[in-house]
């Protein structure tokens, strides 16, 4: 199909009637048409298609329904009946009371074309850049972020069920690819085996007995690969994504001793970054956080949090569930500069903090980083008075550490931290240890005392931020992070934001791109039509904590979303 660029334009003044007649107190769809105007236009996606062709329906108006079905939780049928049927679905979209409107199945086909293009945050900018242009959109106060996890839309497997079905899966598709060839190596027992679901199966209780089904499963993929890799297989075969996928879960789970196959120990096995869980999603990966495992994606909610204005959501990023907080906060900082959307002030969670980026996000963007960061931990802490790193005097100028007994050591070397930071290291050597008398409260070891530092912009803005936190001005401020907690309920509850509706990084990343949309626009109507911001609901006991508790943390107290 082509795009011929088909602008919404003006509405048809008998859907405007019409419209008005059905919706005397309009609804969500009218007032986003009526305050907003088109949110997009053909030509912004017209990269998607091919200049020559049948002509498509029109793509600005797929990506407004895009977001209207994720506003609403509807189907792919559900939101095609809704252009066909709907008023207010006509209003907004700029149709005639008699446009058919479409197949359900554009819908998908339209998704697929923004994941190949990674187009997804087309969808979102454009409502954002609507909502700047009416003055809706402020982000040179404050934004706060955080993540959740989001559970792949594979059912979640044992290892059993994973070895099992992985097998299972590249029998299905060798028998596709090649049935005569299959039929001639199949073993007999693997009819029985592997021709139904693994979770169909009954699974042995005892240990004993499931490492042996485990090891029986081992030998016939090995088996298996042995045949395809072969020389008289077919060449195909062996570019099959299932193949491909079966030998790499036999790569991290199995291996050959003596000949024979054996299952790997847990540590000779591959990080959870690099470790398939499901054969059906191979980009889904394994986490837990606290009490929550899942198998599948993280993804990380930016918003801004003015009290005059909607807190709409600037950034949505998602990723698999390997990847930690801390290594997404430069990535959201430069999406933000990017986007022209960076926040004076930025409230994160602890996890999005350390030194270095303290540092780096006020140098590089000018942005004020404000999250917990970790207290000094030191073995010399679990004494009373037991002497740490931040009762040592430090000459910068003179790279000189004066310890608490008096003694001074200019035994500075510049390091890197296993991760690659800089870093200092300083010592003080046994002689100057071993008489003092405060020893005891320093250090035990008789080698002498040991220090590593950060660099020295580093050191003093971790020193400040450690003393900052502590007050009740910073714990007041830091209050606001709490509500983006709130952003995360609404979207699992109103858009299903922890269960991928699609498989893979790149569908799972533009859902999250249209649940960010979706939510704007709600919060867009809520704002039009003075809808209070939920408060956070207080239990009747905890309405009776004393004042000086009410700052114990943010999230026992959170302030409106």
């Amino acid at each position: 199909m082509s795009m011929q660029p088909m602008e919404s334009g003006e509405i048809p003044a008998e859907t405007v009637r019409v419209a008005r007649a059905a919706f005397p107190k309009g609804s969500l769809a009218i007032r986003v048409r009526d305050e907003l105007g088109p949110l997009f236009r053909d030509e912004e996606f017209a990269d998607l298609f091919p200049a020559r062709g049948k002509p498509a329906w029109s793509p600005g108006r797929l990506g407004l329904v895009l977001v209207l079905q994720f506003v609403e939780g509807l189907t792919d049928r559900q939101a095609a009946e809704a252009v066909r049927a709907r008023i207010d679905f006509k209003y907004a979209l700029g149709l005639d009371l008699d446009d058919p409107g479409f197949d359900f199945s554009v819908l998908s086909e339209f998704r697929d074309r923004l994941v190949e293009a990674e187009a997804g945050r087309r969808v979102l900018d454009g409502i954002l850049a609507a909502a700047r242009e009416k003055g809706l959109l402020k982000t040179a106060g404050r934004a706060r972020t955080d993540s959740t996890h989001v559970q792949s839309a594979a059912r979640q497997l044992c290892w059993l069920e994973l070895v099992a079905e992985t097998l299972r899966s590249a029998l299905n598709e060798i028998a596709q690819a090649a049935p005569d060839w299959l039929r001639a190596v199949a073993e007999p027992d693997w009819f029985r085996h592997y021709a139904t679901r693994a979770e169909d199966s009954r699974f042995p209780k005892s240990r004993a007995k499931r490492d042996e089904v485990g090891l029986r499963i081992g030998m016939d993929g090995t088996r298996l690969l042995e045949a395809v890799f072969s020389p008289g297989a077919p060449v195909e075969l062996r570019t099959l994504e299932q193949v491909q996928t079966l030998r790499q879960v036999w790569v991290q789970h199995f291996h050959q001793v003596e000949g024979k196959v054996r299952r790997r120990d847990p540590k000779d096995r591959p990080p959870g970054a690099m470790r398939l869980v499901t054969p059906y999603d191979t980009e889904a990966r394994g986490s837990v956080k606290r009490d929550t495992l899942w198998d599948g994606y993280k993804v990380h909610l930016t918003e801004t949090c003015e009290p005059d204005a909607p807190n709409l959501i600037t950034n949505v990023s998602t990723t698999v569930a390997t990847v930690p907080d801390i290594s997404m906060t430069e990535t959201v900082h430069a999406r933000l500069a990017q986007d022209g959307r960076l926040p004076g002030e930025h409230l994160v969670d602890a996890g999005y903090v350390d030194a270095h980026l303290l540092v780096q996000t006020r140098r590089e963007y000018g942005v004020t980083l404000t999250g917990p960061v970790a207290g000094v931990v030191s073995h010399q802490m679990a004494a009373d008075n037991g002497f740490t790193g931040d009762d040592f005097t430090i000459n910068w100028d003179n790279q000189q550490v004066t310890c608490p007994g008096g003694k001074t050591t200019t035994r500075w070397n510049p390091d890197h931290s296993p991760e690659g930071t800089p870093v200092i290291r300083v010592r003080f050597n046994s002689g100057q240890c071993r008489p003092c008398p405060v020893r005891e409260q320093c250090t035990t070891s008789s080698l002498g005392r040991r220090l590593t530092l950060r660099p020295r912009e580093e050191h003093e803005a971790l020193r400040q931020a450690r003393a900052d936190q502590d007050t009740d001005t910073w714990k007041e401020r830091y209050r606001t992070r709490a509500g983006v907690e709130g952003t995360i309920s609404q979207g699992v509850q109103r858009c299903g934001l922890r269960r991928s509706r699609y498989r893979g990084l790149a569908k799972t990343s533009l859902q999250h791109q249209l649940t960010g949309a979706a939510i704007n626009l709600a919060r867009i109507d809520a704002h039009l039509t003075d809808t209070p911001r939920a408060r956070t609901r207080t239990s009747h006991f905890a309405a009776l904590r004393p004042a000086e508790l009410m700052l114990n943390g943010a999230k026992q107290d959170q302030p409106p979303n």
